[in-house]
């Protein structure tokens, strides 16, 4: 037996009014998600334990078994792994965002989408005039970097930026949660104010301004910690070789700790505009070849929802439905050995909060031979009623795996 999640992010929601007091889920045409859900069977996934902010890398990490408690540290090592930066012992790692501020307020965390080649130059901009010894940046996906602050303490109340648009940023900048993190604090926020000062008048800014486009006028750093010790999915569960496909590094770095080796597609953006049929084929591929377990996530409707346009939210489930499960399904009921294949979000993205919530996500799992319940589609409200029920920690990846 072969396995793929296939992972829409942040494809949960809650009722809009605008869609019938549909959510997004269940307002789109999706045939092929429905087909999993109705030859498959459903339940619904807690993915963020009490205690833990409802981000992906908490939400990912749960649902594929692993114990926060023991291994979470963050963002930044994790996405360090994707970029092939290495966390050394004393260092420290945090996501970092170029963000649009409007004022004094944080207009939105991705700088309107900035391009890969503005933001690596804004990047290598900010590393000669910031970076230091101790203090060095590394430039990622669009808006997303990467930074590393050598012995920095990690107890700090860092806010990601995305769950605060319209809120002035002097309100939210990182704090130190014990008295031995006040300097790393201080470093952090310097840095900020300093990035502010620098990047105003940068031509790649200037630029952007006259455009129409929101300028990157600001670094946000967040999600601070140093580097994991995880056992890897191979370890845990016995699984053969994986692969993880994904555009977010954040993903990417999971996958690595998590033992599955990246496969790049190109045109895989993130965004709505994303290569699904480059990523439908990738995975098709690697379980036609030698892989036995992959890992597809697809990131454009949490980016969606984090926007707060619903009608877009839509339109990328539909592609997601269309041009990846579809694709995939019609492959694997074909291929010679059997795949099993698991429908999920890792957490809701509402588009009326415009950020992460802790509900729980619906999930489907499609195993050839299997008998399945009587659940008829893929969305929020009728996944309760699947014969899995609800589930949390390493239930899911248990049931997949049947462990």
């Amino acid at each position: 037996m072969k396995y793929i999640i296939i992972l829409g992010d942040g494809m949960a929601d809650e009722p809009i009014a605008a869609l019938g007091d549909r959510t997004p889920l269940q307002a789109a045409d999706t045939p092929a998600m429905d087909w999993i859900a109705g030859a498959g069977r459903t339940g619904q996934l807690y993915t963020v334990p009490p205690g833990y902010e409802p981000g992906s890398e908490v939400a990912h990490l749960s649902l594929l078994g692993y114990d926060l408690q023991k291994v979470f540290e963050g963002r930044g090592s994790l996405e360090a792994a994707s970029m092939g930066v290495p966390v050394e012992e004393e260092e420290m790692a945090l996501r970092c965002n170029l963000i649009c501020i409007s004022g004094d307020v944080i207009k939105n965390h991705s700088a309107g989408h900035i391009s890969d080649a503005e933001a690596h130059e804004l990047i290598d901009y900010l590393q000669r005039e910031l970076g230091s010894e101790s203090v060095h940046f590394f430039p990622g996906v669009s808006y997303r970097h990467l930074l590393k602050i050598k012995r920095g303490d990690k107890h700090l109340r860092c806010t990601p930026p995305h769950d605060v648009p319209g809120t002035p940023f002097r309100s939210v900048l990182p704090k130190a949660l014990k008295p031995e993190a006040e300097e790393t604090a201080r470093l952090l926020n310097d840095l900020i104010l300093r990035s502010q000062e620098l990047l105003a008048q940068h031509p790649v800014n200037l630029k952007r301004v006259a455009e129409g486009k929101d300028p990157a006028n600001s670094i946000w750093p967040w999600s601070p910690g140093y580097r994991p010790a995880m056992e890897t999915l191979q370890q845990k569960y016995g699984i053969g070789r994986g692969a993880v496909i994904s555009a977010v590094d954040l993903i990417r770095g999971i996958g690595v700790y998590a033992g599955l080796e990246p496969i790049m597609v190109e045109g895989a953006t993130g965004l709505y505009d994303t290569n699904y049929e480059g990523k439908a084929r990738a995975a098709i591929d690697a379980l036609q070849g030698d892989y036995d377990f992959v890992f597809l996530h697809v990131e454009a409707s949490d980016e969606a929802g984090h926007e707060g346009d619903y009608e877009l939210k839509v339109k990328t489930i539909e592609a997601l439905d269309h041009r990846i499960c579809q694709p995939i399904i019609d492959a694997t009921l074909q291929m010679q050995e059997p795949v099993t294949i698991a429908l999920l979000p890792d957490h809701p993205t509402p588009c009326r909060i415009r950020t992460h919530s802790s509900a729980p996500v619906p999930f489907a799992i499609f195993r050839p031979g299997q008998r399945p319940d009587r659940v008829p589609r893929f969305d929020e409200e009728v996944a309760r009623y699947g014969m899995y029920g609800t589930m949390s920690r390493d239930e899911f990846i248990k049931a997949l795996l049947m462990k």
